[in-house]
């Protein structure tokens, strides 16, 4: 992707609006914890007082609309005890340039690091970046530095005091999940209907399970309806794709395929009643229809073979979503059924949270880090953007790094897109605000009223586009300043050009110390291959010994290669949106790589929903198939880092001996597994492998075709052009 095309996507992706449910009872409780700090200190102290106050309310307020699953009021407490201390550190160190900018370089440096523990973690560290550089405006004495932090400090406990005492929907973000875990599969059990082949995204599983994983003290309260369903998703997930499928499921055309797409349609229906159920809280009514269909006839029934075997099983686990639909209601919700080798996913306290974060930053300490390389920027902007404030004959100079280090993020395109949406929204906030303060004039209490309305304005747009809630944002800052006692012409107009200026200097530091996801692209699907391959061997294993080790093995080797993917995706999708020349893997080439890999997945994926159960009568083919395709995946994903052609001579070995074992004749489903798994092996292989001459002519022809669509972007009549 070019620069001109790059930065046409950053200004759409800033400036768009995305759909998402508004919470106003959320947004309001939160603009009731600024109210319920400003108010008392505007009364009892004063509008200094008042303002850091409101610093704090509104930092951990904002801080509980991150997507976290941990309990809001922690992270408003978390928020607030970060607030405090980057202030209280701020106020000593204040003053002297040879204590404030290391201690700044180093706390921005830390705030970068804290997105190893997640996006929740490193934007909260952010804030209290933001919050050190505002402190620095004010007298300095240990006496106030104490005061206003402990004020901040009251600001995150007044948040943490209203989510205690007004809890509102408190385990619906858990219960959201869930329900949009069984939705997903009911949409894939809908799209299997038309397209027997249709793919399936596992990040709804993904983050149900992530979801699923809480406290101890969680625990103890957590509603009995969020235990089981998601392992019941998981587990119809493949046995609908086994079911579609016209190699191992129901035939391609004729009643066994009417039979099939009736079953899927049940099956989406049954689904979609459940994820209503959770939702709500409520029970869901199922149609009559529905439910005849997941009757099976035992003398009249088409489906026969692994197709019949595939559709008595999606009955049987219909069976429980069908009682979760029907007693969906918070006191008659039964605890559904859990497997046996099901384990409680614990999530660690606060207090055990610290070796994991210690563990986790470690990790993330080398070079070619993205979230190091940002830790740096962060740490660079910070002290630069401080330096370059200081020399302007301008007021409020910390608005410079405080831009900067809220739309720093590790990756180029949010970087951008947050950088263009904080200007557009500042501007048009700080227009809005800035008439409003003319025409009420002076007045502490109007100004304050104002702030907590756009607050809570601020709070309701969160989640629907960083342009839009960035605007009350900063009119909610115009009237804290003007609570203040602050002249509007000594404020709006050099916010907005601080605000330009601070985006700038963000913006280019990552043009000057960049993290790219292209060029890493080639490991990333390497590591993919490298776990799909674990996850087919364990899949092949399970029939090959049938035992609980077995089976719980399977599971890790799928959640591994789940998160492979994730990665692959996250790298994928950042890499289509850099302007950097492709190395390694072109955009086709990736693209059909990645599709390739698919196929394999969802291979793996039909054989497993026919994994034998324990006990049962093993396979021992399957062991030296197994082997053959941990080993070549494994040797290829080298290869592909180190842009070799991959080979697959173990997988051909083993699968030709197969076929000349009559033994192997009574295991359909996985023989014809092990042949698409072949088949997406050699198309994985047509995708990555090229001749050195290929490689020159095909990165030569990527730029081409690079520069013809940003060639036809500009000039409009190209289309008409092809057209005629």
């Amino acid at each position: 992707m070019t620069w001109l095309r790059a930065l046409r996507e950053v200004v759409r992706s800033g400036l768009t609006i995305e759909e998402a449910r508004l919470e106003p009872l959320l947004a309001l409780r939160t603009a009731v914890g600024v109210a319920f700090v400003i108010g008392p200190a505007l009364w009892l102290a004063s509008p200094a007082y008042a303002a850091s106050a409101a610093l704090g309310a509104y930092s951990a307020g904002a801080a509980t609309f991150q997507r976290t699953w941990r309990p809001r009021k922690v992270i408003a407490l978390g928020a607030g005890v970060g607030l405090a201390l980057s202030t209280f550190l701020g106020y000593l160190a204040a003053g002297r340039l040879a204590t404030f900018l290391p201690l700044l370089a180093v706390w921005a440096f830390a705030a970068g690091m804290a997105w190893a523990v997640g996006s929740t973690a490193g934007i909260v560290a952010a804030t209290t970046v933001g919050s050190m550089l505002v402190t620095v405006t004010l007298p300095t004495s240990i006496g106030r530095a104490l005061e206003h932090a402990g004020i901040i400090a009251l600001g995150g406990v007044a948040q943490a005091l209203l989510i205690l005492l007004f809890p509102i929907r408190r385990w619906g973000a858990h219960r959201d999940a869930l329900a949009d875990a069984l939705a997903a599969v009911a949409d894939y059990a809908r799209r299997l209907r038309h397209d027997p082949t249709a793919p399936f995204d596992p990040e709804p599983l993904m983050t149900a399970r992530d979801a699923a994983a809480v406290t101890p003290s969680q625990a103890r309260t957590r509603p009995s309806v969020l235990h089981g369903p998601r392992g019941l998703a998981e587990r119809i997930r493949p046995v609908v794709a086994a079911l579609a499928d016209p190699g191992v499921g129901a035939p391609p055309e004729g009643p066994g395929r009417d039979r099939a797409r009736e079953l899927l349609d049940a099956a989406a229906e049954v689904l979609d009643a459940a994820a209503r159920s959770i939702r709500r809280g409520t029970a869901a009514e199922v149609s009559p229809g529905s439910t005849d269909a997941l009757c099976i006839d035992e003398e009249h029934e088409v489906l026969e073979g692994p197709a019949r075997q595939a559709a008595e099983r999606l009955v049987e686990l219909l069976g429980e979503a069908l009682e979760i639909a029907r007693c969906g209601t918070p006191g008659r919700t039964p605890a559904p059924p859990v497997p046996e080798d099901a384990q409680v996913l614990v999530r660690p306290t606060m207090f055990r949270l610290v070796p994991v974060v210690v563990r986790a930053v470690r990790r993330e300490l080398r070079r070619d880090s993205p979230v190091f390389r940002h830790a740096v920027r962060l740490a660079a902007v910070a002290t630069l953007g401080y330096l370059i404030a200081a020399r302007l004959p301008v007021g409020h100079g910390y608005w410079v790094p405080i831009t900067s280090v809220m739309v720093m993020r590790p990756d180029f395109h949010q970087t951008y897109a947050r950088a263009v949406a904080r200007l557009a929204g500042t501007l048009a906030g700080v227009a809005l605000a800035t008439g409003m303060v003319r025409a009420l004039g002076p007045d502490a209490q109007v100004f304050g009223l104002l702030a907590v309305v756009s607050a809570g304005l601020s709070f309701m747009l969160n989640r629907t586009g960083y342009a839009y809630s960035q605007c009350f944002t900063a009119a909610y800052v115009v009237f804290l300043l003007g609570m203040g006692g602050q002249a509007w012409e000594q404020t709006v107009p050099e916010r907005v050009v601080l605000t330009l200026l601070g985006g700038a200097l963000a913006m280019l530091a990552y043009v000057v110390f960049p993290a790219w996801e292209t060029p890493r692209l080639p490991g990333r699907l390497a590591d993919w291959l490298a776990a799909e391959g674990r996850y087919a061997a364990a899949v092949l294993r399970s029939y090959a010994e049938p035992t609980r080790e077995q089976h719980a093995d399977l599971r890790r080797a799928l959640l591994a290669s789940r998160e492979a993917r994730a990665a692959w995706q996250e790298a994928y999708d950042r890499a289509r949106q850099e302007p950097v020349r492709p190395r390694g893997l072109t955009s086709r080439e990736a693209e059909e790589a990645q599709e390739a890999i698919k196929g394999f997945d969802r291979a793996a994926m039909l054989m497993e929903s026919h994994v034998p159960r324990a006990d049962s009568r093993p396979v021992p083919e399957a062991e030296r198939l197994a082997e053959a395709l941990e080993a070549d995946t494994a040797q290829a994903a080298v290869d592909v880092r180190e842009h070799r052609n991959p080979d697959w001579a173990r997988v051909e070995e083993a699968l030709h001996a197969w076929e000349g074992a009559a033994a192997g004749d009574g295991s359909p489903v996985v023989r014809r597994g092990a042949a698409m798994q072949k088949r997406a092996l050699e198309a994985l292989a047509t995708a990555v492998s090229r001749t050195p001459l290929e490689r020159d002519v095909g990165s030569a022809r990527e730029e081409q075709r690079v520069r013809a669509a940003a060639a036809t972007e500009g000039d409009g009549s190209g289309s008409a052009h092809r057209g005629g």
